[in-house]
């Protein structure tokens, strides 16, 4: 009876994420409410509540749900295969990620980020897409970090700058995909992407 319950608990749960994602696109973040949400999923207003205290803790899990930090993309990689390369550990993480965010669910999510985020009095979130955004770039400057100190970034250009160049590269990557969903597979038009921007940012001493 206790699995059960618990089954049924995580059940609901997915239930109102789920419905989180559909209304919250429909409607953007400030427009939507509970009420609406826990109607789609089929629950009380109770039951909502028994799994998240407001609209922001909703909304922080629908997040955490399709967020895998680049840290940990990079801490997946075969270590081995990548060796002291910095720029191939970018390169790699980077392929792993848009191949996951090139499901419906990332589409949703990164939907409502992009397009659908109003910043409300008691509720902002806009600072989880920039704490996100800033999770990124913390990670791949780490990494350019490194590479400069190997020489393999390329002459004349700082981490910071190699970060940026990623970082906008790829935000407008995600813009495009996202304007208009069917016109390309992310997984197949990043990674190509990516692999140019490794090639502008490394050294001709890379190897």
């Amino acid at each position: 009876m206790a699995r059960r319950t618990k089954e049924e608990a995580a059940a609901t749960r997915a239930a109102l994420l789920d419905a989180a994602e559909e209304v919250f696109l429909e409607r953007g973040v400030a427009r939507a409410s509970l009420d609406q949400i826990s109607r789609r999923a089929g629950v009380t207003r109770g039951a909502l509540y028994w799994h998240f205290r407001n609209k922001g803790d909703l909304f922080r899990a629908m997040l955490e749900r399709v967020h895998l930090p680049f840290e940990d993309l990079l801490n997946n990689l075969d270590h081995a295969e990548v060796g002291h390369r910095p720029l191939e550990a970018v390169r790699l993480g980077c392929h792993t990620g848009l191949k996951q965010c090139d499901t419906p669910r990332h589409r949703r999510v990164h939907g409502i980020l992009l397009h659908h985020c109003e910043r409300t009095d008691d509720f902002d979130p806009l600072q989880a897409k920039a704490e996100i955004a800033r999770e990124t770039c913390q990670a791949l400057l780490r990494q350019f970090q490194q590479a400069e100190e190997r020489h393999q970034l390329r002459p004349g250009l700082s981490p910071e700058r190699a970060t940026d160049l990623f970082h906008y590269a790829l935000s407008g990557l995600f813009w495009e995909w996202l304007r208009v969903p069917d016109a390309f597979s992310l997984s197949q038009r990043g990674p190509a992407l990516v692999d140019d921007l490794i090639t502008l940012i490394g050294s001709s001493e890379t190897s």
